[in-house]
Formats: C-alpha cells, structure tokens, sequence
C-alpha cells in the first residue's frame, strides 16, 4: 500500500517518502506548511490514491479531544427519564460516537484526517496521545474499550499557529511542505488549468513570485491563491502583454485574488508612488 501521488495532485517526491513512512512505521503523520499548499487535499488523495474512506474531523478553537472519542448525552437521558422513556435503561443510547471511535469501529481501513490541530487549546494533542498511539480508549459510562479494528491512516494538519507539544511530536512522522518552486508550481497549474499558453503562464508566475518575496508583504499569497488568479486571467482572456506593468502601476491585474489585507494593498501603492516620483 504505496502512495504515488495522483493526476489530481502533484506530489513531490519528498512527500510521497513522508506518506510512505509515516504508513510503514505506523505512526500519524503531522503536516505542516502555509495554508493553501495542499495539507488537507493531501489527506484527500491519500484516501483515493490507495483506495480507501476518508473520516475528517475538522478542528476548531472550541474543539475538545473528548469529542472525537464519544460525547454523553446526560440531559437528553435526564430529560427522557422524566418523560419515562424507555431508553433510559440503556445508557449507550446517549452515547454519541466521534470521529477516532468511528474510524477505530470501521471495519475496513481508512484515513483518518485532524485539521488544523493547532486551533485548538495547547492541551488538545496532549489528550489525544495514548488513544493515537495504542489505537485504543475506555468509556467510562458503558464500561467498554474501544479498539481499532483496521489501524487507520492518521494525517495531522497545522498552519502552524502554536507549538506543539514534544511528548506529541515525538509520535508523529513530520513532514513540512515547502512553497512550491517554479518548476513544481508550472506542474501544479497544469493539473488545474492544462492548456494555458506558455508566454502568460510566464509572465503571470514571475509576477506572482515577485509579488511573494516583496520585503513587508504581511500575508504572502498561497497556491490556492494563485490558481484562483489565473482562473481569472483565463476568464477575462488577458494576454501576457496585458500584464506587464510600467512603473506607475506595481499592482497585478485583479490583485484582489493574490493581495488578502489593505496593508499589503498600500504597500504596492507606495511602492507605485515612489516609482512615480523616481522618474
């Protein structure tokens, strides 16, 4: 059970070895990387690259461990003793499954996605590490234990937010995705948009890394980001000769889908105004 990346995904060759080891060792593989390289889409491909379901349990800051092991329905079953509700008599009819215990109970092999774990309070991957290392956890309320049936493909995502315990670490495989190169990048459009002519797919990328390595620049813009612009530039059927920019203008066409704060946006406008008065 090999991941080789697929025609949807372009996956480096790094992160492929990184797939591969975290399955062979057994171990959840933790993926780090700015937000839009791909950390959540990879879990995606993993799933259908080797055939098998993917469970997502999408992390937030009000999210508790707890609730990916099973939650207990205390005042539905105090409400239904009042009423005389027979399925008070059976405490597991109040017991509501999570995402772990689902991918646990799953007869077949699946892979098992935790979002953007760093949203969630520090203690978060603390909680988890037993029930992710030993594939298995207790419910105190029916007396049960839980354990894996197939042992599942863990993926970790975080954008990097917070450090992460070392006790966590030290279970997970790590692997960072780095910004795509030219190259890579090149690929990657091709995937999404096949066809786009040459000259403007030149043009358009070295503005886009131009733009990304500007001293200052507060949010620099993702692979998302930069399929959505030519997105736009193919729909408007702008030509590479459309784009270049003198120097009064050092904003892209339609920034609005590269540039994400009014920050970023003055800085280009200053950059803009300084050529002017340069001449």
């Amino acid at each position: 059970m090999r991941f080789e990346g697929t025609e949807s995904y372009v996956a480096t060759d790094d992160l492929t070895v990184a797939v591969n080891a975290s399955v062979t060792l057994e171990r959840p593989l933790l993926v780090k990387g700015e937000p839009g390289t791909g950390k959540t889409e990879l879990a995606r491909q993993v799933a259908q690259s080797l055939g098998l379901r993917m469970i997502e349990w999408n992390v937030k800051s009000t999210t508790r461990a707890q609730q990916g092991l099973y939650e207990y329905d205390a005042v539905s079953r105090l409400r239904d003793s009042q009423l005389g509700d027979a399925r008070v008599s059976d405490i597991s009819n109040y017991i509501r499954r999570g995402k772990l215990w689902e991918a646990f109970a799953s007869a077949e092999r699946t892979v098992l996605l935790i979002d953007e774990i760093d949203k969630a309070d520090i203690e978060f991957p603390n909680d988890l590490l037993q029930e992710l290392d030993r594939m298995e956890f207790h419910v105190y309320e029916t007396g049960e234990t839980v354990r894996a049936v197939q042992r599942p493909i863990v993926i970790i995502t975080s954008n990097n937010e917070k450090e992460l315990p070392d006790a966590f670490l030290r279970r997970c495989f790590f692997h960072y995705i780095r910004f795509p190169d030219m190259e890579t990048m090149r690929a990657i459009v091709e995937v999404h948009h096949p066809g786009i002519k040459a000259e403007l797919l030149t043009t358009a990328l070295t503005q886009f890394y131009e733009l990304r390595e500007q001293p200052g620049l507060k949010k620099r813009p993702s692979t998302s980001e930069v399929l959505d612009w030519l997105k736009l530039l193919l729909a408007e059927d702008l030509t590479a000769e459309d784009l270049r920019r003198d120097g009064a203008n050092a904003l892209p066409k339609l920034h609005g889908a590269l540039l994400k704060n009014e920050q970023d946006v003055h800085l280009f406008e200053r950059l803009a105004f300084m050529a002017r008065r340069g001449r």
